[in-house]
């Protein structure tokens, strides 16, 4: 395999929601997710200056109390679903257990943007912002 790391991932920020406890919180975002807030380090606020109300991007998380070591699960915690690989499912445990959260922009206050449709536990490190994109013409 080329390209081997050790790779590092800096936080840009954190999660700040009022969930707590992966046993409670949806599956999905779509799935009853509560308002929820980014905060972003003072180091990438110039990152942030384009980002608007109603945009729709795309949040990748470090899903920091993940397990590491899982290859093959149930989906969706469902006991009566065969097991499948985790690659080929959602689920947050898996060896490099990187979040992705398609959320909705509700307001940008400098460095915290409060969004809809996060699933991500208070305190989950933020790594990166995309935006989605519709068209292939844009951006």
């Amino acid at each position: 395999m080329t390209g081997d790391g050790p790779y590092e991932l800096c936080p840009i920020g954190r999660v700040e929601s009022p969930l707590t406890d992966a046993e409670f919180a949806p599956k999905q975002g779509d799935e009853g997710a509560p308002e929820a807030y980014l905060v972003f380090s003072p180091t990438v606020a110039v990152g942030l200056r384009d980002l608007r109300p109603d945009a729709e991007v795309l949040v990748l998380t470090w899903l920091d109390r993940a397990r590491r070591d899982v290859l093959a699960v149930r989906p969706r915690d469902d006991h009566a679903r065969p097991e499948t690989g985790v690659f080929s499912t959602r689920s947050a445990d898996r060896p490099n257990p990187i979040g992705l959260h398609r959320v909705r922009v509700l307001a940008v206050d400098g460095l915290r943007m409060r969004v809809a449709g996060l699933e991500a536990l208070d305190g989950t490190p933020v790594l990166d912002v995309k935006p989605v994109l519709g068209r292939r013409d844009e951006r």
